[in-house]
């Protein structure tokens, strides 16, 4: 999706839901269409939720496994 390196970030690991979506909605509505936003979750029912909200407010969103079990997204901005 991306090479480039993300305009913000945010660590939500150990956030519950929906707070950790709600942050991610938060954030996302101060970014610009096309900027990229880094969102570390953790698996299970975070990214559950996470990730198909934010697909359903029209951002691309990109998954990506780490080492040590955490999910990173890569969200580009689709409306302001």
């Amino acid at each position: 999706m991306t090479d480039r390196p993300p305009d913000r970030q945010l660590d939500l690991c150990g956030t519950p839901c929906p707070l950790n979506f709600i942050r991610c909605r938060l954030t996302l509505e101060s970014m610009s269409v096309g900027q990229c936003l880094q969102v570390d979750l953790d698996p299970g029912e975070p990214e559950e939720m996470v990730v198909p909200g934010l697909r359903r407010d029209g951002h691309q969103v990109q998954v990506e496994r780490l080492s040590d079990g955490q999910v990173r997204l890569m969200v580009i901005c689709a409306s302001e």
